[in-house]
């Protein structure tokens, strides 16, 4: 494509975010990044992108952001992703996550920013009926976090329906890995991403991992994910981008996911062969809601899109992972 305008993305010095501004400036686009490093950091935004220090709620900064750099096109990563702490803090999560949308999507209307792009989560389908799941599986959130995010697709939705607009919502399943150059990967203190978590614990930052449950109805008896490299999902979104400037009548929802999955022991066992070590494993009670399997159909978004993923390795996610977990102890980033 030769129209590489500028691309704002919320939440770009976040986990996902940053990787899917590489993926931009690497294909060629201009980023502006908006994120208020709630959870983001400031040295996660590259140099060769225009960063902004603000929340997506202020109107004013929003509109003020894309008439000042020409922004045509929105990438919306900011918000919060905890489901636990959805049920917890329910009210959180919809100033976040739906309200904080609204005024976003408001704000592209009245700027005249034509194309957006959402991160959306396979948590809109609940418990699935049937695996894997494809997009006209019903929609039955079971906590907060699902439901907010739902309610901003209906919001886009709607929005496309009455305004010069159009947009793809991305349904992510289980992110995890780091960008291969080492550039960016997860940094947040807390996450609760098996993956980021195992790598925690191979190299001393945890003393355990715990297994929630092992009597799920699975091979092993622990919960089954598809796990998705974020540099795959970063493409998609580019990806995505293109497709919208393509058909600027047409609008997607689309899952992310490679269509297979691992149980919580299978990925144990890739850090231990990733890493030659033995994680102390905790056998704990089953969190409420935890679906058996949650593994995408992702045929639709390939066959629109001409999505292709590279990095469908279990080891390699981890091995990615586990770089970048070095490198943050390098840095003294999160230490022990």
């Amino acid at each position: 494509m030769s129209d590489r305008f500028p691309v704002l993305v919320t939440g770009g010095a976040g986990y996902i975010g940053s990787h899917a501004v590489l993926a931009l400036l690497d294909a060629g686009w201009s980023v502006v990044v908006i994120d208020n490093l709630t959870t983001g950091f400031r040295w996660a935004v590259p140099d060769s992108a225009t960063f902004v220090s603000g929340d997506i709620a202020d109107q004013t900064l929003i509109e003020a952001t894309i008439a000042a750099h020409g922004v045509k096109a929105i990438m919306h990563f900011a918000g919060s992703i905890i489901v636990p702490e959805s049920v917890e803090q329910p009210l959180k999560y919809y100033l976040n996550n739906t309200v904080k949308s609204r005024a976003l999507i408001e704000s592209a209307v009245k700027t005249g920013v034509r194309h957006f792009i959402f991160s959306s989560t396979a948590a809109t389908y609940g418990v699935p009926e049937v695996v894997p799941i494809r997009e006209d599986a019903p929609t039955r959130p079971i906590n907060p976090y699902g439901t907010s995010k739902l309610m901003t697709e209906m919001m886009l939705r709607d929005t496309a329906a009455a305004h010069s607009f159009n947009y793809c919502a991305l349904r992510y399943f289980n992110v995890a890995g780091a960008d291969p150059r080492g550039r960016s990967g997860q940094s947040t203190l807390g996450a609760t991403h098996l993956i980021k978590v195992g790598v925690e614990a191979a190299i001393g930052k945890r003393g355990h991992v715990s297994v929630f449950g092992t009597d799920f109805a699975t091979e092993d008896g622990t919960g089954v994910r598809d796990y998705i490299h974020v540099s795959d999902l970063a493409d998609a979104h580019v990806k995505a981008l293109e497709g919208l400037v393509a058909a600027p009548d047409e609008n997607h929802v689309f899952n992310c996911g490679y269509g297979h999955g691992y149980s919580v022991l299978q990925v144990l066992d890739a850090v231990d062969r990733v890493t030659n070590l033995s994680i102390d494993r905790r056998i704990e009670g089953r969190r409420a809601g935890d679906p058996d399997a949650l593994v995408a159909d992702s045929s639709a978004l390939k066959a629109r899109f001409g999505w292709a993923p590279v990095r469908d390795d279990l080891d390699g996610i981890v091995a990615d992972a586990l770089a970048w977990e070095r490198k943050l102890q390098e840095l003294g980033i999160n230490p022990a």
